[in-house]
């Protein structure tokens, strides 16, 4: 038979392809949305990342893996609507720019500054976008949309206009949990608690009515002492019932408060008794309005201490509270210290503590709505289902409205003007972008007094409260209404597990408030990339891995196919260079295997499956198992238990058996074989590659869409995704055949024989009679015999 040149000349698949297919790619538009009525939409509310600067290897392969699941449905035949966003809102970029430039934004004008943040943020824009396109992301980069345009914005702007006019936002001035690092408000989920190591203070106070007798309350923070409003105990601890209603005398400040029972009180914490404070955590807020308590805030909105503070005005909290101690210690009223274990409320920005401070802010309504949240996320699948407690938990925790409002600059304004006689405020119609701080008002007078006269709001909104409505953004929602009931509710949330809290559930409680319905379909909560110690890769850590560096070294297809493949879905995964190593081996392998096939003809489609040999169909029928474990995990968005088993497939099932063992056949260097059972191997070969790199392809689109070219012609995300071969038979005999194969290889080894060294005599059992063509000429058996008293592989018979 004629001998054919492979067809892929290359005997290593070259990563520099890869730019030669972005480029083709480019020119084909696949990243524009092309659309069939006929078809249904798969539709992905892309997380827009932040422009704050580099993208770790942990951050992209997150990214990836949206894409496996674009180009999974697109080969099903659905309408792909995959857009991306660069999220540029916020204060990461104010901080950046003021420590990069070594400026602050308060002291400089507003509109240079933001100029600084937009151009940086252009920058780090550019960047992301090259990662994602270097990834082979099909999302349209090309295109993006950006949370600080005024489309966007308008949008923002609009939504909160809407909620203000149903009564769903209101402004009050309260304690407000507030970062004095950002100097702004921030919500409850934006608050951390890390854990640290704290001195427990035992202080003595002593009693109003006979000082010579006092009550030792234990405290974390005794610089908030002169703020204290009461003094709390349970009201079964029998150890101070007979002090209700007594007071004591605050130590060092000299005033008196009262003894009051409370269950809020744990009697095994400290002394058993409490020193309620304005305001050391949430609970404290909660309790002052309970018992209709007046506070007196000691610490000021940059963190330091006021002047109701006294003598420690104007020092950070922690120095004013070791001076405190110093002085309480010298007064003889601190009885003991003792170091515990502290949960420690931060800000997720800054990483510093927070403090709760009076604030005048704009806050939305969502206590009303955590009952309906939580009957609505049963309308959504998440994936992974346990997942789903994170927000559950989440829901259950929020215990105050949210605080949207922030005293930044760089975000989306707050749409209000308030006339300047008498406070009132007016919002604007929604359609345009406002910008109150600068524009004048859209109003000739105030409709509460007639004054002409406004004065813009300066404040910018809480970023969630941008992203929180991407969803609705890409569904052109309240611009394009035949397009929005097409696409809403968005078919895909993809997000990791850090940020349910915030973008996941902000989302789920604004879309509802707007739209009455669930913002999604399902919702993929990826776990967390980390180093190969299992930390958060950070610049404080010194662990960033930058994806592109590792990219041009083992190319997009190996890193995507570690992100595919390292763990299941939802759980967190380490980065090791040895992984990407091992990708990148088995994306050679599929090369050479390819290669291999190359070098005859594909006779697919001029030989019939019923026509084929036993063996061939044992070997479909062995991959109908990995095409359908594909479709059903792909199509449940996940990937790992596939990337495992097609592994296994093409490495050991594929390439080092039924190959090995139908090269004679192939070849039929010595006319062996009929014409009928050659032309049954060369369809067989190239079946099976072409289902392999369908069933790959979503996950290493470089390597398969150029062998696809190369060898079938066209781009192979044009390809539907493999279906099972429909056989004449129900059962195989490849898992004998393996072991056969792997017992001649073993016992020629163990004889100093080569693989193509002759056997003199084999006697197998009776169930490998189909292969007998195959496994003789494999093995160079002279006489291959079979028994059925020989009921086990391992037990045939072998002479050399």
């Amino acid at each position: 038979m004629k001998r054919f040149q492979p067809k892929l000349k290359e005997k290593r698949w070259d990563i520099k392809k890869e730019e030669f297919l972005l480029k083709q790619w480019m020119d084909e538009n696949i990243y524009i949305p092309k659309w069939d009525e006929n078809k249904p939409i798969f539709s992905i509310d892309t997380p827009p990342p932040y422009a704050s600067g580099i993208w770790h290897i942990a951050a992209a392969a997150h990214y990836v893996q949206f894409d496996f699941f674009a180009r999974y449905f697109r080969m099903k035949g659905y309408n792909i609507y995959f857009p991306m966003g660069i999220d540029r809102n916020g204060l990461p970029i104010e901080l950046r720019v003021e420590k990069e430039y070594n400026i602050k934004a308060r002291e400089m004008d507003r509109e240079t500054f933001l100029d600084l943040c937009s151009k940086k943020l252009d920058e780090y824009e550019r960047y992301i976008l090259d990662v994602v396109r270097r990834m082979g992301m099909t999302a349209n980069f090309l295109n993006p949309y950006k949370t600080d345009s005024p489309e966007y914005r308008a949008l923002t702007q609009a939504t909160f206009i809407e909620l203000w006019k149903r009564g769903l936002i209101y402004e009050d001035s309260r304690p407000t949990i507030w970062c004095p690092e950002c100097y702004t408000p921030i919500a409850e989920a934006e608050v951390e608690y890390v854990k640290r190591k704290g001195k427990l203070y035992y202080i003595k106070f002593p009693l109003k009515e006979d000082p010579s007798r006092h009550v030792v309350i234990a405290t974390t923070r005794p610089e908030l002492i002169g703020a204290t409003a009461a003094v709390l105990y349970h009201p079964d601890d029998d150890r101070y019932k007979d002090l209700e209603n007594k007071e004591v005398i605050i130590p060092i400040y000299n005033y008196s408060v009262k003894i009051i029972p409370h269950k809020v009180v744990n009697p095994e914490y400290g002394s058993g008794m409490m020193m309620l404070s304005s305001f050391g955590d949430l609970e404290d807020v909660r309790l002052f309005r309970e018992l209709n308590l007046t506070p007196r805030i000691l610490i000021s909105p940059n963190g330091t201490m006021n002047e109701l503070s006294g003598k420690y005005v104007g020092l950070k909290s922690e120095e004013a509270r070791k001076e405190i101690v110093k002085d309480l210690e010298k007064e003889g009223y601190i009885l003991k210290m003792e170091w515990i274990d502290q949960n420690i409320p931060t800000c997720w920005r800054s990483k510093n503590p927070v403090e709760f401070i009076f604030v005048k802010a704009l806050y939305l309504k969502q206590l009303e709505y955590k009952k309906v949240l939580l009957k609505l996320i049963d309308e959504i699948t998440f994936i992974p289902d346990f997942h789903k407690q994170l927000l559950i938990n989440w829901i259950n925790s929020v215990s105050i409205d949210w605080a949207i409002s922030r005293d930044r600059f760089y975000g989306t304004e707050v749409p209000i003007w308030y006339c300047k006689k008498c406070g009132h405020p007016h919002i604007p119609e929604p359609g345009r972008y406002y910008r109150p701080w600068k524009e004048k008002a859209p109003f000739s007078k105030c409709e509460k007094c007639g004054y002409t006269e406004f004065v813009g709001d300066s404040r910018t909104f809480d970023t969630w409260m941008d992203s929180s409505i991407s969803c609705l953004y890409i569904s052109k929602y309240k611009r394009d209404n035949k397009f929005f009931e097409k696409v809403f509710p968005v078919t895909l949330r993809p997000q990791g597990i850090d940020i349910v809290r915030t973008w996941l559930y902000y989302t789920l409680l604004r879309v509802y408030q707007l739209t009455n319905k669930p913002a999604f379909k399902y919702v993929r909560l990826s776990g967390m990339g980390l180093d190969e110690k299992g930390r958060p890769m950070s610049k404080s850590l010194g662990n960033i891995v930058e994806p592109i560096p590792v990219i041009d070294k083992y190319g997009a297809d190996a890193f995507r196919l570690w992100a595919a493949g390292e763990t299941k879905i939802g759980y967190n995964y380490l980065y090791k260079e040895d992984k990407i190593i091992s990708a990148r081996n088995f994306i050679t392998k599929l090369w050479n295997i390819a290669r291999f096939i190359s070098n005859f003809p594909d006779m697919s489609k001029s030989v019939s499956l019923k026509d084929l040999t036993l063996v061939d169909k044992y070997l479909l029928l062995r991959l109908n198992n990995l095409i359908k474990l594909a479709d059903k995990e792909f199509s449940s968005l996940d990937s790992f238990e596939t990337i495992r088993e097609l592994r296994r497939f093409v490495w050991e099932i594929f390439a080092s058996h039924y190959l090995e063992m139908v090269k004679p056949r192939l070849y039929n260097a010595d006319s062996t074989f009929g014409e009928n059972e050659v032309a049954s191997a060369m369809a067989t070969i190239h079946l099976a590659l072409k289902a392999i790199l369908k069933i790959i392809h979503p996950i290493t689109p470089f390597v398969t869409d150029y062998i696809w070219r190369e060898l079938y012609g066209g781009n192979i995300l044009n390809q539907t995704f493999p279906e099972a071969f429909e056989l004449d038979i129900d059962n195989e005999i490849f898992d004998e055949i393996m072991l056969f194969n792997s017992l001649i290889w073993k016992y020629k080894e163990k004889n100093g024989l080569k693989k193509k060294d002759y056997i003199s005599k084999v006697v197998a059992p009776s169930i490998l009679k189909p292969a007998y063509s195959d496994l003789k000429a494999m093995h160079r058996i002279i006489q291959l015999d079979f028994s059925d008293q020989i009921l086990n592989v391992e037990d045939s018979v072998i002479q050399i």
